[in-house]
Parts: structure tokens; sequence; C-alpha cells
């Protein structure tokens, strides 16, 4: 039975990279000129939420947001999230109105056409070298003192499909603790099952989003990372799993 499924998949997977690429040749001129000056930023993140929710609707995901607390339009924030699919960059630009700059790979900025605005609107990052991670720090703060917002995935990867959350790495909330800004942890539940690394894998249905309770960083120190960081994993992987035993 499963092998029927292997030509709906190669097909789905053709599907998606089409999604992603149609909106942005028809929207090239604005999408250029939204880029062309640092301060305009706030209208290309309307356009890439328009772009996201194409892509969601087009490939069947049944998209809903649940709001515990929610972001003010004129503050900013570190948006944070368990990180399973291709999904969740338009998953986050849906769910999340304030305008922020992702902080991702660098190696995303290989793919065609995309890469092209990928590399130009976010903060990329060689996990690798010292010297970019504290490049990351500084266009970051560029970024917060200008309005905007920043959301990382904190596993600093996709982690094996085995591993429910992986550990999390200390830059978003050392980051957010020195901005003294609030963290806004979310989950992702479904985009693993949805559209996950594998190939072979996914098809249309439910995608759920939560945003929870934020975390302050007013009157932290760097002494806390850690301890904020193990604090907003444990929310994320204990409501992972009360979902994941709900499923079964």
């Amino acid at each position: 039975m499963k092998i029927i499924k292997y030509p709906f998949w190669v097909l789905y997977r053709v599907w998606f990279y089409v999604l992603v690429a149609l909106p942005i040749i028809v929207l090239m001129p604005f999408l250029l000129l939204s880029i062309s000056r640092e301060q305009w930023y706030p209208y290309f993140f309307k356009l890439a939420r328009f772009w996201a929710k194409f892509i969601l609707i087009g490939m069947g995901f049944n998209y809903s947001i649940k709001r515990v607390e929610v972001p003010d339009p004129k503050a900013s924030y570190m948006f944070v999230a368990n990180h399973t699919s291709m999904a969740d960059i338009m998953l986050m630009l849906v769910a999340v109105k304030n305008p922020f700059v992702f902080v991702g790979k660098k190696e995303l900025a290989k793919i065609p056409l995309f890469g092209f605005f990928y590399k130009r609107t976010c903060i990329l990052v060689d996990r690798s070298s010292p010297k970019s991670r504290q490049a990351v720090f500084l266009r970051a703060q560029r970024r917060l003192k200008q309005g905007l917002s920043i959301c990382i995935f904190p596993e600093g990867g996709v982690p094996d499909e085995a591993i429910l959350l992986d550990q999390f790495k200390d830059g978003a909330f050392r980051m957010a603790i020195n901005q003294q800004i609030p963290i806004v942890p979310m989950t992702f539940y479904d985009n693993k099952k949805r559209f996950s690394f594998s190939f072979f894998s996914g098809g249309p249905g439910k995608m759920r989003a939560k945003i929870h309770k934020f975390f302050s960083t007013e009157n932290l120190t760097i002494e806390d990372t850690r301890d904020l960081n193990a604090s907003v994993r444990i929310l994320l992987l204990e409501d992972l799993s009360r979902d994941q035993k709900l499923i079964n």
C-alpha cells in the first residue's frame, strides 16, 4: 500500500517548490523594492506573510494559531520554536504579526530564488565559526534598535525524526537577556507529520501552533542564560509530550 503513495509524495514535494517560487516571481518588483532600503523591511515582511499563507493554503495545510498571550505590535521580542520542517518558516510568518528577522543557517542562501531574498533579509550564521556567531549578535542588536523582533530556532538545526525536541543552544536566550526583550515560546505540533525533511512523507491536514505565555528577561543577567534556556525547553517538551499522548 505504501508504494502507491510514492508518486504522490514526489509530486507533493515538486508542488511545494512551485508554490515557493510562484509568488516570488509574480511579486518580484515589489520584493526588490522592499529590500532596497533597510528601513522598508516591514513592507517586505508583509509580502513574506502573504507568501507564507499562499504556500500553506496551497499545500492543503489547515493551520490554526492559539495565542495564550498576544505580542504587543509596538514591542520587540525573541520568538523561539521547535524545528522539524521546511514549513516552520511559513508557519512562523503566519503566526506572528510583529515584523521579525530570522537568524538562520547560511546554507539556505544557496536555494535558487528563495536564497536571493533570504540572504538579504535574514541574519545568516555559520555555526562552526565563532566570528560569525559574534557578527550575528551585532546585526541582531541593530535590527532590534530599529524596532524589529528576532526569530531563532534554538535547536540549531533539524534533529533526527526520532527526537521529539533536541537540546537548545544558548544564543537566543543570551541575546534576549542582553537586549532585555521577552522570550516568546511557540510550539509547532504537526509540522513533522505534515512536511518533514524526509522526502517520502507528509500530506495535507491540520497544522497547529501555540504561542505560550512570554518569559520576561527583566533583571536577568548573562549568568541566568542556562536557567532560562532550560525553562523554555521544558515548557515546549512537556507541551509536545502531552499532545503526542493525546494523539496516541
